[in-house]
């Protein structure tokens, strides 16, 4: 049972590097007994399969890995994955934000195209394989699973991360990889909400704030930032935000957030002007010109102030700088950040220095490639992180594709 090209996992990057190849014999393995099951399940089952954003931008949404990615995204693109789609019968529709869906809203839709834009004279899928162990021998991958031994001249470990295990994600591909001499980024929860100490918020659970400024102080004087939208959730704070922001967050960490878009500068200058010219009007009615909800803005002014009637000339200096600092700059000490269970992507993955990214070949082991979030890459929510995983499979592909001509 010799393959040219064997594939491990059928998530979006193995079953696009398989509709890829140009030549067989080859063959996907899957350990779950249906293809795509986390695939199924993204953009809560509408899946928001790539971002209509000019691939210039695209840096601005994948951390330190944009580097490594941006030849996979120049070889094939967002553009070129809407086109791949309706050449096979699935339109999409691009939403003010940029995300880009099948019209349908069905993610069956793009596993269905997937699956059928594979070559069965070249490739077959087996599901209901759990590869246990992979071992190169005299140029050959031997892969054996519970229930079988293949061999391949190539191999594409395109096992995804570590989030939503139920869907087969585990991270048996950090495993394989350490196996055949390659190291591995510890893997962490990324695009997942965070849980707040001591949260006291829960009346909140639900309230959105737009375009929030999210700040964390490191050790050594670093700064990291992020704006968006905000949500408050009934132990934390998720939304854009925070879970495009989570590859960074630990444990312990203090988030400060910066509800109302001004410094405390501004804030205060406001503040002070708005009293010297109407003292008798109340920190509620002031409170109503700040872009924040009332809601939020209710609590804050309980936190600082206590009530919500006092006038502007009868709060104290400590008030007032307990109120500005609350709204600017409202400290959540993180007690977690949500586990893979709910996490998007996995933050992490096989080292990116040993991964050649014109080809995503292995520069340790001839003929292994990686694609997709096993690699230590992570993007944004919005659909870059499945672009990301079409677009390394399609080297992956072009590259075995070229060895055999």
């Amino acid at each position: 049972m010799k393959y040219q090209t064997i594939i491990a996992g059928a998530g979006p990057a193995g079953l696009f590097a398989g509709a890829m190849l140009k030549n067989g014999p080859a063959l996907i393995l899957e350990k779950k007994e249906l293809p795509g099951r986390k695939l199924m399940i993204s953009g809560t089952g509408q899946c928001n399969f790539t971002h209509a954003g000019n691939l210039n931008e695209f840096k601005n949404h994948f951390g330190e890995g944009y580097n490594f990615l941006k030849h996979a995204f120049k070889s094939f693109s967002n553009h070129d994955s809407i086109r791949f789609f309706r050449e096979r019968g699935v339109s999409s529709i691009t939403e003010d934000n940029g995300k880009v869906f099948p019209s349908s809203r069905k993610a069956s839709d793009i596993l269905e195209a997937l699956v059928n834009s594979s070559d069965a004279k070249i490739i077959q899928i087996k599901t209901g394989h759990n590869i246990k162990s992979i071992t190169k021998e005299n140029e050959v991958f031997k892969i054996v699973t519970d229930s079988s031994i293949f061999f391949a001249e190539n191999l594409i470990i395109a096992t995804g991360g570590k989030s939503y295990p139920s869907t087969g994600s585990t991270g048996d591909g950090y495993l394989f990889a350490q196996s055949l001499s390659h190291t591995v980024t510890d893997p962490n929860p990324a695009l997942a909400p965070v849980i707040i100490e001591n949260y006291s918020f829960q009346e909140l659970a639900g309230v959105s704030v737009k375009d929030a400024e999210v700040i964390l102080k490191e050790r050594y004087g670093i700064t990291r930032t992020y704006k968006g939208d905000i949500l408050f959730t009934h132990q934390g704070l998720s939304g854009p935000g925070i879970l495009n922001f989570s590859r960074y967050l630990r444990a312990g960490q203090t988030l400060q957030v910066n509800f109302a878009g001004l410094s405390e500068n501004e804030l205060e200058k406001l503040f002070t002007n708005n009293a010297g010219i109407q003292g008798k009007q109340s920190i509620s009615t002031f409170a109503r010109t700040l872009n924040i909800p009332r809601s939020l803005i209710n609590t804050i002014i309980q936190l600082s102030i206590g009530s919500a009637t006092r006038p502007l000339a009868e709060i104290s200096r400590q008030q007032r700088k307990h109120f500005i600092n609350l709204c600017c700059a409202f400290p959540f000490k993180i007690e977690k950040v949500g586990g893979f269970k709910n996490a998007m992507v996995t933050a992490g993955g096989i080292n990116r220095d040993e991964i050649n990214p014109l080809t995503m070949e292995s520069k340790l082991v001839p003929g292994l490639y990686f694609c997709g979030e096993v690699i230590d890459i992570d993007g944004d929510t919005g659909g870059y992180n499945i672009q990301a995983a079409f677009s390394t499979a399609h080297l992956a592909a072009m590259s075995i594709n070229k060895k055999a001509t």
